[in-house]
């Protein structure tokens, strides 16, 4: 992988976009890339939590410059298939059964700030600057616009979307967007504290099949979702982790996962 850094250790997975010469922006190289990172993260039993980062002064500034150019000229079955790709990454991001931090320590527009978007926990510097600009340039904040809508409901998605204004990290993290805003020499330090916790207070497999109820219930009749939870409640009785963790809360015993 030329254009990210992937490295595992402590039961963690980072995932480092490294196009700090283009401000890491997206193209179809770097998105086939990331998903073969995460696929790999979520298919390694020594990874429990994933932080997704970026090198240089911008988390992701969207598409590469290049990569729109060449958009101009594809069929529209390219441009689907195209489409397709990036729908991927995202929809893996989602409903991966691992928990994934996004680390942004510079800007987020447009397809980048959609990557911080799909992650499950968001923690960014004051300076941060997040912003779905695609109306500016004639396109359509089209995939990300499924998980914001879930994420801040519709009147807050709506305006971002349709404004395409750029807000900064306080607004992000006022509208929910941010989970955390944090000096940028604490940021770092700060990630890997919240993903230290998770990995030895919670059960990872507790954490997955709490995002997968989350990917899977926000489609459902409340009829169908409350089916559907009860069903997935008599599961997770039956699991190895339930089990255990059962039994160390009755015996009063400390337990780390």
């Amino acid at each position: 992988m030329d254009l990210i850094k992937y490295e595992t250790g402590e039961r963690l997975a980072w995932i480092t976009l490294n196009r700090p010469e283009k401000r890491n922006a997206l193209s179809h190289e770097l998105v086939a890339e990331l998903k073969e990172a995460f696929q790999k993260a979520a298919y390694d039993p020594k990874v429990k939590v994933i932080i997704l980062k970026a090198e240089g002064t911008s988390f992701c500034a969207g598409a590469d410059i290049a990569y729109l150019q060449q958009l101009q000229s594809n069929t529209y079955e390219e441009n689907l298939e195209d489409s397709i790709h990036l729908k991927e990454l995202f929809e893996m991001i989602y409903t991966i059964p691992k928990v994934v931090i996004a680390q942004v320590q510079g800007p987020a527009i447009a397809g980048g700030c959609g990557l911080a978007t799909v992650c499950d926990m968001v923690y960014a510097v004051p300076e941060a600057q997040f912003g779905y600009t695609e109306v500016k340039i004639g396109f359509i904040p089209a995939i990300v616009m499924v998980f914001l809508v879930r994420k801040l409901g519709d009147a807050k998605a709506r305006e971002l979307l349709l404004t395409g204004q750029l807000i900064d990290a306080k607004k992000a993290w006022e509208l929910g967007i941010v989970n955390e805003v944090v000096e940028a020499d604490r940021l770092a330090s700060r990630v890997e504290e919240m993903a230290a916790k998770l990995i030895s207070s919670n059960s990872e497999q507790s954490m997955g099949m709490t995002k997968q109820m989350m990917a899977e219930v926000q489609q459902m009749s409340i009829v169908d979702a409350l089916q559907y939870a009860a069903e997935q409640n008599a599961v997770a009785r039956s699991t190895k982790d339930c089990k255990r963790g059962m039994a160390a809360f009755l015996n009063k015993e400390k337990i780390t996962w």
